[in-house]
Order: C-alpha cells, then structure tokens, then sequence
C-alpha cells in the first residue's frame, strides 16, 4: 500500500474530498432513522407540533400504546408466517430448479431460462387482477380459500420471488465445479446425494443471497398484501396504516411500530451479511 508521501499516493486534497463525502453520505443516511427514533419517544403533541430536535419530554409509552392500538402482535405473526413460508418455498424450489438447469442439458433450456428471466420485466400490478379472478374462481369451484388467506399470499410472493431465486442460483451453481459432481458420484452417491452432499455445502452463500431476498421481498410487501388479506391475515406493510384514523394520526406510534418491526430484517441481514455479499458477488464470475 503506498504511503502519502509515495509519488504514485493520490494527492492529500483527495482523502480530504473523500472523508467529507462520506460523512455527508453518512449524516443523509443517519438523519432520517434519527428523526424516526427522537419521534418514537416524544408525546403525540410533541410530535404534530413544531419540530424540535431534541425532544422537550422523553417518554416511552408509544412503545407500549402501540401493541393495542391496533393488533400488531397478529400482523407480526403474520408477517412472519408469510415471509417465512414463502422463502422457504423459493429457496428449495430454487434449489432443484436450478440445479437441473446447471447440470442438466434438455428441449427448451434456453426458452425456460429466458421464460424466467422476463417474468421480473413486468411491474407486479399486471398480476394484480389476473391472480384475483383466479383465487376466487378456485375458491367458488373447489371450496379451498385462497382469497384472503395466508396461503393464498405465499403462493403470490412465489410468482415473482421465485424467478429470480432460480436465475441467481443457475449462475451460482454453474460456478461451482461439475468435478465435485463427478467425484460424488463416482464415490457412490446419486445426483440428489451429489446436490445435497457436495453442491449445496459449495453454494451456502448463493442460497443465503437468495433468501435474504426472498424474505425481505415477502417481509415488506404492501400492494399484493392490501388487497390478498382480510382484517385476520394482515401483514405488517399493510396493518401499519391503522395508526392513521379519520381523527388523528399516530406518528409517534408509527415511528415506534416502524423500528419494532423492523428489527428482524435488520438483524437477519447484519448476521448472514458476510454470506449475503459473497452470494451475490461470486455467481457473478465464472
């Protein structure tokens, strides 16, 4: 690494240039969250008044208000059941699908890649009207409700999480060395004995990648979700409107709800962040 003084080191003015920037960048990042922090524990009238950057009461009763305004722990619950289904959905699903895209040469590979690929072209809203016909034509005809129910909104976030899960992951696993499958197999194991035992070890990170997106996908989905579920399968993206009534708007419950629930995304990516920059960086070089 050269020095500052090292005739190729770039000038001082540069590292200067670059020490604002980034902490300019970093002030533009932090200041909302800390609005959003210093409004979470401030009293509703502090909150619709005039701004204050510090808050002239500290208080942490919207934290507790906010489990009974509205049914949040049921959103929550929700949420996770949702999110938690439909990424373990995608991932195995992925898993298979990609991996006989990989290793596997058949009529119509090409067609079906590309068939994948286009399916993210489209905005999700297109979707919208056609997928509501059809869950209430199949809950008319067979008696199974998925209009409104929690499976229903699993099989929706699959219709657009699951494409790009199996595009990452044919890049993925097309990185991984066929030999490592050869040398399975030739020690006696069959090609689910060579996925499960050799490539999916090799492709920990790549299948981090893809469910920390498809869960992040699941987690914060609002269009889908207002119009999929009813007052016993709201999810959090769409429950958090319920803090605004035709007399007030809870802005401090708001603020509050909006960290609480924002926690295990956070947490989730702070923990599998080192797989989740490795999965999306190495599928990527072949």
């Amino acid at each position: 690494m050269a020095s500052t003084n090292s005739p190729m080191a770039p000038p001082r003015s540069f590292f200067w240039s670059r020490r604002i920037f980034l902490t300019l960048l970093t002030g533009f990042v932090l200041l909302p969250v800390y609005v959003m922090v210093s409004s979470s524990l401030k009293p509703l009238a502090d909150v619709t008044g005039e701004f204050h950057w510090l808050p002239s009461e500290v208080t942490v009763r919207p934290y507790i208000d906010i489990w009974s305004t509205i049914p949040l722990a049921r959103y929550f619950v929700n949420s996770l059941i949702v999110a938690g289904a439909a990424t373990v959905c995608s991932v195995v699903i992925a898993v298979f699908a990609a991996y006989a895209v990989s290793r596997y040469e058949f009529r119509g590979k090409r067609v079906f890649t590309v068939t994948v690929l286009s399916t993210q072209m489209f905005p999700g809203i297109l979707f919208l009207l056609p997928l509501f016909l059809i869950y209430v034509n199949i809950g008319n005809a067979t008696g199974i409700a998925l209009f409104g129910s929690r499976g229903g909104l699993i099989l929706t976030y699959l219709t657009f999480s699951l494409p790009f899960s199996i595009w990452m992951l044919i890049g993925y696993f097309d990185s991984v060395p066929r030999d490592l499958d050869e040398a399975a197999l030739v020690d006696g194991c069959g090609p689910l004995g060579a996925l499960f035992r050799v490539v999916v070890p090799a492709a920990i990170p790549g299948i981090v990648a893809v469910a920390v997106y498809a869960f992040m996908t699941a987690w914060g989905e609002v269009l889908f979700a207002s119009v999929m579920t009813n007052d016993s399968t709201r999810t959090l993206a769409v429950g958090l409107q319920g803090y605004s009534t035709l007399n007030n708007v809870y802005w401090n419950q708001i603020m509050a709800a909006s960290l609480v629930v924002s926690v295990p995304v956070v947490a989730g990516f702070l923990l599998l962040q080192r797989y989740l920059v490795a999965g999306l960086t190495a599928g990527a070089v072949k």
